[in-house]
């Protein structure tokens, strides 16, 4: 089984809301602000290749929204799709599954691109694409709160294509790959547990976005039901501890991965590292 980091974009968010009801004062000693508050975020998606198939979770925002929805993402530096599969070796067409982790626009928008003559195109054309039943259900009914993240032209094209596939329960995706399900950030956000013999990765996606959302507290304004929230993450985080999982995070600018401990605060960072590092250690 090999892993790669696609990092799709670099963008600035609100750093109230990626921290909800923790102060500024306390979570800008982990994640500077500049004079709008935003705090850099980054799009880390992750790749696996096995003996048979090429996985991709998450596809990042893409391109094809209009300048007006650019103009409030700010985003920066000169990642891609694009290059992050050059980069690994890969073709689009080489890819068999695309995992929705969950259907945000930041999540999926990468899977649908824009032609030339404005008509929408699968950017993955040989993959079944997967997303839980439940987030599908929620996406195409979702509340006045969280209807802003879900934009259509992301995941419609998919279904017409008959190439989108349901994910009803927890359990094995394929060898070496199992899923969660969580539903305090959204409705049936996937998480995969990826089993490479000597060592376990947890993709935490928006579950945790950052190594700075460790401590139970930390939990952003985005989540619909904050309070499963925590409840989720410390049976979570308690799990991962016990059996020494390392974590993979989407969203972290400063941290791509990380090992836990644990003291009389709760669970922590511990060591920090890259994807590259964990994978030759």
């Amino acid at each position: 089984m090999k892993l790669y980091a696609i990092n799709t974009e670099n963008w600035k968010s609100d750093g109230g809301a990626v921290f909800g009801v923790v102060p500024k004062t306390i979570w800008s000693k982990f994640c500077p602000s500049d004079e709008q508050n935003n705090i850099n975020v980054s799009n880390r998606n992750l790749l696996v290749e096995t003996d048979n198939r090429l996985i991709l979770f998450d596809t990042g925002m893409g391109n094809k929204q209009d300048e007006k929805f650019f103009r409030f993402r700010y985003r920066f530096g000169d990642q891609s799709l694009e290059r992050a599969f050059k980069e690994s070796g890969h073709r689009f067409e080489d890819v068999t599954d695309v995992v929705f982790t969950h259907l945000h626009y930041d999540h999926c928008g990468g899977a649908v691109y824009k032609k030339p003559d404005n008509s929408l195109a699968i950017t993955f054309p040989n993959a079944k694409h997967w997303v839980s039943k439940d987030q599908w259900e929620w996406a195409l009914n979702p509340n006045a709160r969280e209807g802003a993240s879900y934009f259509p032209e992301n995941y419609m094209p998919i279904l017409d294509a008959g190439l989108l596939n349901f994910i009803e329960k927890p359990g094995a995706f394929c060898k070496g790959i199992d899923f969660r399900l969580f539903y305090g950030h959204t409705a049936g956000q996937i998480i995969p547990i990826i089993d490479m013999g000597d060592k376990t990765l947890v993709f935490t996606a928006d579950f945790i976005a950052g190594a700075a959302h460790i401590p139970l507290p930390y939990i952003p304004s985005y989540d619909i039901m904050p309070l499963l929230s925590l409840k989720e993450k410390e049976e979570f985080l308690n799990e991962a501890y016990e059996n020494s999982w390392t974590f993979m995070f989407q969203h972290d600018y400063y941290n791509e991965c990380c090992s836990l401990f644990k003291d009389h605060r709760g669970i922590r960072k511990d060591k920090s590292f890259t994807l590259s590092e964990f994978l030759d250690d």
